[in-house]
């Protein structure tokens, strides 16, 4: 006899311009595990995989990032390796790899999410997202990811015993699995101080929705971050924590006010930097605006992009074909979806 549960953890988009590193959005694609166990085996759980990075995601529990997250969760809390009626995992993914939609983030929230559940840890959120934040150190694609909907996050400072150990390398949080790696490899990981990250989740306006235009081609994270500077002027500085400010409660004001919105999703901090990745990017920040396409709110690049995120309450059509053509120009193809804000992630027995 076998059983199973789901887990389904959303998209999100980082920064909404002026919030880098700092505000995230829940978004409805969805990374969906199907989880089901039966009878006892000694055998590895079987990995499949359907939708977006199909072919190029390793297959290997001891590879696969979700599962390899699941497998330090577990570890840290007394389980020496997958539960032995683990009989296969299922990875449906309409996230777009390499596209500043959280793909990453989302496949590290799955996997704490099934740690927790094959080891019924009945970890609280807050100590979910202390996991989440040992493999993903920058809190707001998986705080977006966790709780859903419009969210602020930051890292506290922590006393040094716990800074030192929230800053463990990576490579001893997730270690990589030699071919011949069994339970007793990497057995002990470092677990994770309490209270690493916090955050709030803001109003948002149900009538707005994410133009998500997608171009066909990947930008690493840590490519988009190598051009960025290692100081910033106080003005552009003050610049975005202006428009931070305004931007919070402006998204969950009704009706939401276009050129309160537009001119407070403005950046002096990241996008300007990443123009020369994203051949059109500057024409499509200084073309479209409420004034040429109407229902439109703000325009942003989506975490570190190269997807531009458009929000709107109409005219979805005709805002994302504008930005279509703009791209053409640079013959660069895109997709476009409209998104809805969505729920945080969840676990259905």
């Amino acid at each position: 006899m076998t059983n199973s549960f789901v887990i389904r953890v959303p998209a999100t988009s980082a920064n909404i311009g002026p919030g880098f590193d700092v505000v995230g959005l829940s978004l409805s694609l969805y990374l969906t595990l199907t989880v089901t166990s039966g009878e006892l085996t000694s055998a590895l759980p079987e990995i499949t995989y359907s939708g977006e990075g199909a072919d190029e995601v390793p297959l290997d529990p001891y590879c696969n990032l979700t599962t390899r997250v699941a497998l330090y969760v577990l570890r840290c809390n007394g389980h020496r390796s997958f539960p032995p009626n683990l009989l296969r995992i299922h990875c449906d993914n309409q996230i777009p790899f390499g596209r500043g939609l959280g793909s990453s983030g989302a496949a590290v929230i799955a996997g704490v999410l099934l740690g927790n559940s094959l080891g019924k840890l009945n970890l609280s959120r807050e100590r979910i997202l202390d996991y989440a934040l040992m493999v993903e150190r920058h809190p707001d694609n998986v705080t977006a990811a966790l709780v859903g909907g419009f969210v602020g996050s930051y890292l506290r400072e922590l006393d040094p015993q716990a800074t030192e150990a929230a800053q463990v390398p990576l490579s001893e949080v997730l270690p990589e699995y030699p071919p011949d790696a069994g339970e007793d490899w990497g057995l002990y990981p470092p677990v994770p101080p309490l209270g690493i990250g916090h955050y709030v989740r803001f109003k948002w306006e149900n009538s707005i929705k994410a133009v998500a235009i997608i171009p066909r081609f990947e930008l690493s994270t840590a490519k988009a971050r190598a051009v960025l500077p290692d100081s910033y002027s106080r003005k552009d500085l003050v610049f975005n924590m202006q428009r931070l400010a305004v931007l919070t409660t402006a998204l969950g004001q009704t009706p939401p006010d276009p050129d309160l919105i537009f001119e407070a999703m403005k950046d002096r901090v990241h996008q300007p930097y990443r123009n020369t990745l994203i051949p059109g990017l500057p024409a499509v920040t200084s073309l479209i605006t409420p004034a040429s396409h109407p229902g439109l709110l703000g325009i942003c690049l989506s975490g570190a992009g190269p997807t531009i995120l458009a929000l709107a309450t109409h005219n979805f059509e005709s805002i994302a074909e504008s930005i279509r053509d703009i791209f053409r120009q640079e013959q660069i193809e895109v997709d476009w979806k409209v998104l809805e804000v969505a729920e945080g992630s969840t676990v259905e027995c």
